[in-house]
């Protein structure tokens, strides 16, 4: 009929597009068709719709086709020995006796552990996007390594023998790698502890923390922190806002997806920024195009589109956590921020803080047997200044990398914000209470939560019968 909205209600197409989402991860994650049937029927049961469940059973077999095939993409072609270039994928990993690398060997990815001093000294010189000739021999790892490195896709290990020229690689690369260095030189200039959890809070660079300090990070609900999050897709957006605003609708939309494309290459393409950054594109199209920007549903769209281009993306926790707190910042936490006002200027950040807790409580409980308690106070005290440091650390290592004698003076404000995030770190390893404390703690904060959400909506239902609409209260 004219006039008459035949869309489905926007709550519903939210409902719809995170069935989907789950029905693909699911899918991938399992690799078995029985299961993605039985979850394709359990997910699009609620709706009732004949043509939801066909699109259903299509995604559920799509999403387990193309696990399966990236399953057997894991099988190496070509093992023994090599000699030639060999691309690095990222830049090298330390540990105390060791460090660990990956590398592009004729379009198979191998892992590669150094083990002398010599030989770590000159590979930890390496960077992401470099070409090295090599010679040594591809070996097949065992299946347990196999399924931990499988998200990497790992194929096999590199036991080399000798090394020697070192290509920079592309343009992309060559620029991403001159970043990084600009970065490092100014980070030198902090602090050795400092310097390194600056550089994880600005380019991702987690490759000089102590063991210590990723410790304490974990033990305070902070480990977010500690590398590239989601969270600066969303500064470097905010920093370039004054310059993309100056420019048209489709020429903006261009420059943001090449900006969201070029900081998702320079952090490495770890699987937060990926989805963070397929989320700002999937967003900023939807700003140019005039479409609705709802956070829930771009959320999914671009976990379904990441899973099916990269199934084994599903093995990574990094992309669940940040995918379980982008949910629970979006949904969960402004419901409760409502349900707060009697807060103050308390509610917002206590209610997104906690729902980026529930969030990613099921990830990390499976994953690190623990929902830290502190996590809370620690969040709300930390994030902000973590996210002052990413959003002025940038450019301000930047200009001081370049001008090496700026660094003390611009530096200055970064040292003050990495120590107070790396001291509310501290405090909360401290204070995180043992044993099953957490768990009653975590108890204790739902019944007061629920109470407060009991009292804001009896007192709406008391204003509602007396008449009282007011929007100031």
């Amino acid at each position: 009929m004219l006039g008459v909205d035949t869309h489905p209600p926007l709550v519903v197409r939210d409902a719809v597009m995170l069935a989907f989402a789950v029905l693909v991860a699911v899918s991938a994650m399992t690799g078995h068709w029985v299961v993605a049937l039985v979850v394709a029927a359990a997910v699009v049961a609620p709706f009732r719709s004949g043509m939801l469940v066909l699109l259903a059973v299509l995604v559920a077999t799509g999403g387990f086709v193309r696990a399966s095939d990236a399953r057997d993409g894991l099988a190496p072609d070509r093992l023994g020995a090599y000699t030639g270039w060999v691309r690095m994928v990222d830049d090298p990993q330390p540990y105390e006796a060791s460090t660990r690398v990956i590398l592009d060997v004729e379009g198979e990815r191998f892992e590669m552990w150094s083990r002398g001093r010599a030989q770590q000294l000159r590979v930890r010189t390496w960077r992401g996007g470099q070409w090295v000739a090599v010679s040594g021999e591809r070996v097949a790892l065992d299946e347990q390594r196999g399924d931990r490195v499988a998200w990497q896709h790992v194929v096999g290990e590199f036991r080399l023998d000798w090394a020697s020229d070192v290509d920079e690689g592309g343009p992309v690369d060559r620029a991403s790698n001159r970043v990084r260095r600009a970065i490092e030189r100014a980070a030198s200039s902090l602090p050795a502890d400092d310097g390194a959890l600056f550089r994880g809070l600005v380019v991702g660079d987690d490759r000089d923390q102590p063991r210590e300090m990723i410790t304490r990070f974990r033990s305070s609900g902070l480990s977010h922190l500690t590398a590239v999050s989601g969270q600066n897709v969303a500064f470097v957006l905010a920093a370039s806002g004054p310059l993309l605003s100056r420019l048209r609708r489709w020429p903006r939309l261009v420059a943001t997806i090449g900006l969201i494309a070029w900081f998702v290459a320079l952090t490495r393409f770890e699987p937060s920024i990926v989805r963070a950054g397929a989320m700002g594109i999937l967003s900023a199209t939807a700003y140019a195009t005039g479409r609705e920007r709802a956070p829930l549903r771009i959320l999914s769209v671009a976990v379904i589109a990441l899973v099916f281009i990269d199934p084994l993306i599903v093995r990574s926790i990094g992309l669940w956590l940040s995918v379980g707190a982008t949910a629970g910042v979006s949904t969960v936490g402004p419901w409760l921020a409502q349900r707060f006002t009697r807060l103050g200027f308390l509610a917002l950040p206590l209610g997104i803080t906690l729902g980026a807790q529930v969030g990613v409580a099921l990830p990390v409980v499976l994953v690190f047997g623990r929902l830290p308690l502190v996590s809370v106070p620690a969040n709300l005290l930390a994030v902000p200044v973590a996210g002052a440091v990413m959003l002025y650390g940038l450019p301000a290592g930047l200009v001081a990398g370049w001008i090496p004698g700026t660094a003390p003076i611009l530096m200055f404000p970064a040292r003050l914000g990495t120590r107070w995030v790396d001291t509310v770190a501290v405090l909360g390893e401290r204070l995180e209470p043992p044993g099953p404390w957490p768990w009653v703690g975590w108890a204790l904060i739902a019944i007061v939560s629920a109470a407060v959400v009991a009292v804001g909506a009896r007192r709406g239902k008391n204003q509602t019968l007396h008449g009282d609409t007011s929007p100031d209260r």
